[in-house]
């Protein structure tokens, strides 16, 4: 079974475009974001998460996802520390995942999956841009936070030029249908065997 990234940057519509895999083809989505949140709130991870952060990166049970964010978003080295918990996590609950699928490929959907190196264990990678400013407005309207505050997000992030060239797939995501028209012919040539056309 062949594994497919699917990227893009803070705004892009990632999780949009691999929703239209999901609902249109049937395709697995195993979102990588959300089940890292997920496992942070096991007791093994939660453990290790407040001995990095303390006792406020928690409220009660359930994380403190602006606490956390304001601490790891200004301190590349928390960030890296945090990483370094979730990351393997994650790849431990994807590889058991991957076993339960029956498709012709899944897709993994996750922000950083250049950044953190585990493109390389794709079989091919769809990337999903969009122009900055889009992103930036996407972000503000569906978070309700400062443009400000996505830009030292997007700091943190590879740039799409970074990010193109290792691509397999690009999916510019401006208008939504000319985006599902994209995504339906990388699906078949997905399907084809056809990478790196």
């Amino acid at each position: 079974m062949k594994i497919v990234g699917i990227t893009g940057g803070i705004g892009s519509g990632k999780t949009t475009i691999a929703r239209y895999f999901q609902e249109r083809f049937g395709i697995p989505v195993y979102y990588a974001d959300a089940e890292a949140k997920a496992l942070m709130h096991t007791p093994q991870l939660k453990k290790k998460i407040i001995q990095l952060l303390g006792e406020q990166a928690y409220k009660g049970d359930t994380l403190d996802r602006g606490f956390v964010a304001s601490r790891v978003f200004k301190d590349t080295d928390l960030l890296n520390a945090l990483n370094a918990i979730v990351h393997p996590a994650v790849g431990r609950h994807f590889k058991s995942w991957v076993q339960e699928q029956e498709a012709p490929y899944v897709l993994k959907e996750a922000a950083i999956l250049f950044e953190n190196g585990n493109a390389a264990d794709c079989d091919a990678v769809i990337l999903v841009t969009a122009p900055e400013d889009l992103r930036i407005a996407r972000v503000v309207e569906r978070d309700g936070t400062s443009a400000e505050a996505v830009k030292e997000r997007m700091s943190k992030q590879w740039s799409d030029d970074r990010k193109i060239p290792l691509a397999d797939f690009v999916i510019e995501n401006i208008a939504l249908q000319d985006s599902r028209k994209q995504a339906e012919i990388i699906h078949y040539k997905l399907l084809g065997g056809r990478i790196n056309t």
